[in-house]
Order: structure tokens, then C-alpha cells, then sequence
């Protein structure tokens, strides 16, 4: 296995080199708000509603008073807006109120904010902080699942099959690269098995 991961990820780096986060952000907490936008709706839509956000509201602090009517209505286009809202006003006021204004930089904390679970934790633990971190979207329990690299479709097992495989500083870049792949080639009705660059290393059997 561990040398198939090294084929895979050197294909993977040849083809989407670093890959990052598509979601667009200069500060911590702007990650954790677009993270939660991103439920149900494109990342293109998010980094145009986070454009006009960040405009409006310039800090942490403006996010946690905000007014919760009219926060719903600035984040209207991104889909269920009324417990977005909530949970951006909440979590930013609990960074305040119990971390000094700063996101966190650990998992247990994390898990402590209003509408944060494990795999925007995980975003932000690895594209922020620069921590081991497997993010689990769709996309990657798909292909990891195709690819033979678990057989969980739960995606915390997923996520703890990957952690054990996956060396640690190309954990947060493999699931950005698995984003790209799953866009590109492994798509979910109608995979280019075909024409995909790691065909030979797939097992093909989801």
C-alpha cells in the first residue's frame, strides 16, 4: 500500500501540483465561515457571498454582533441561511468569549463551535495551521473508496483508514488533489475510467 500511495501521489502532484482549498480567504475565521456557507452550495457562490461579507463585516467581532435578520439576508444565496447564520454569529462569539478572539488551532476546541464538525475542522487544521488533517468530503470517500484505499463509506472511518496510510505532510494536499481528481476524472455517475491517469493503480470496484 505504501508504495502505491507514493505512484498515486506522484501522479497527483504532477498533474494538480499543490492543490489548495477552492474557497477563498485572508484570516482564520474567514475559512470557518466559508466552511459553513459551503453546506449545500458551490464554492463559487460562497467566495462571491464572502466577498461582500468581508466588506461589511471587517472583523470577528462585527460577525459576532451581527444582526442575526440581516446576516440571513446577506448569506440568502447559499441555502439554509437561518442556521447558517446562527451558527456563524455563535461561533464567533465563542472564539471571543472562550478563545481570545483566535480560531483555534486543535481538534477538541474546534468541535466546540456552533456548526463545526470534523471535516471543517480538519480544513482548518490543515490548510490554517498547516496540521496533519484529512478532510472528508464527498469527493474523497467516493474516490477512496474506488481506489481501494478503505471500504468505509462513514466518514470518520474513512477518515481514521486514510490517516493511517496517507504520510502526514501530504494529508491535507491529497484531499485537495481528490477534490480536483473527482472533478475532472473520477466523477460520481459517470467516471473516465478511460482517459483517468492513476487507472492502473484504481481498483475499480465501486
Amino acid at each position: 500500500m505504501k508504495e502505491r500511495i507514493q505512484k498515486i501521489k506522484a501522479i497527483f502532484d504532477e498533474i494538480y501540483g499543490d492543490a489548495c482549498c477552492s474557497l477563498t480567504y485572508e484570516k482564520p475565521y474567514e475559512l470557518l465561515i466559508a466552511t459553513r456557507l459551503a453546506a449545500q452550495c458551490t464554492d463559487a457562490r460562497v467566495n462571491i457571498v464572502m466577498k461582500g461579507l468581508t466588506k461589511k463585516y471587517k472583523s470577528i467581532y462585527d460577525f459576532a454582533n451581527a444582526d442575526l435578520e440581516e446576516l440571513m439576508k446577506d448569506i440568502h444565496s447559499t441555502g439554509f441561511f437561518r442556521s447558517k447564520a446562527k451558527n456563524i454569529i455563535d461561533a464567533c462569539k465563542m472564539i471571543i468569549s472562550d478563545f481570545g478572539g483566535a480560531v483555534p488551532d486543535n481538534m477538541d476546541d474546534l468541535l466546540k463551535l456552533p456548526g463545526v464538525g470534523r471535516k471543517t475542522a480538519n480544513l482548518i487544521l490543515g490548510d490554517v495551521f498547516k496540521k496533519p488533517a484529512i478532510v472528508v468530503d464527498t469527493h474523497a470517500g467516493r474516490i477512496s473508496r474506488r481506489i481501494g484505499l478503505t471500504k468505509h463509506t462513514d466518514p470518520y472511518k474513512v477518515e481514521l483508514d486514510l490517516m493511517k496510510i496517507i504520510p502526514p505532510d501530504y494529508q491535507s494536499v491529497f484531499c485537495h488533489q481528490l477534490v480536483y481528481h473527482g472533478r475532472q476524472y473520477c466523477k460520481s455517475q459517470r467516471p473516465n475510467c478511460e482517459i483517468c491517469p492513476i487507472n492502473d493503480l484504481c481498483d475499480k470496484k465501486i
